[in-house]
């Protein structure tokens, strides 16, 4: 399953062109990101940090008053850490692909943690494909 989160576009997201700004992309990614984390159905309600980004630009966005859909679904589940990956589009237009790797994080602490059974279920309600999983997680070694 993914999730779909619409974005609305702000006159300051655009360049001098009239063309979404590169950086602003990361900004739609944190907002989908929170969107599908922090709900009121389904809190993600541990900490957790941005580890990695990749992203690539597929075309350019023209800034008008129409938002744009960012499908957001999880690609990966470790013991410590997860993927999610997106597209940001509109009909069967994509201007970007991406992907985040996620680190459970204890704020109390101050350090990385591991994934609670509770996340991981959510987590694979919106799994498209999982991989093998890191050795040193139980249930990876179980199956």
């Amino acid at each position: 399953m993914r999730h779909i989160y619409r974005c609305p576009l702000r006159w300051a997201d655009m360049d001098a062109y009239g063309h979404v700004n590169n950086v602003v992309f990361l900004r739609y990614l944190e907002e989908a990101r929170i969107d599908f984390l922090f709900r009121p159905d389904k809190d993600f309600k541990q900490g957790s940090v941005v580890a990695r980004h990749e992203i690539d630009y597929k075309r350019q966005l023209v800034h008008r008053h129409a938002p744009v859909d960012i499908e957001l679904w999880v690609t990966e589940i470790r013991a410590a850490s997860f993927t999610i990956t997106y597209e940001v589009k509109d009909d069967d237009v994509v201007y970007v692909r991406a992907s985040t790797v996620i680190v459970p994080f204890d704020f109390e602490q101050q350090r990385p943690r591991r994934l609670v059974p509770e996340e991981k279920e959510f987590l694979r309600e919106y799994t498209d494909e999982v991989s093998a999983g890191d050795p040193d997680d139980e249930e990876a070694v179980a199956a």
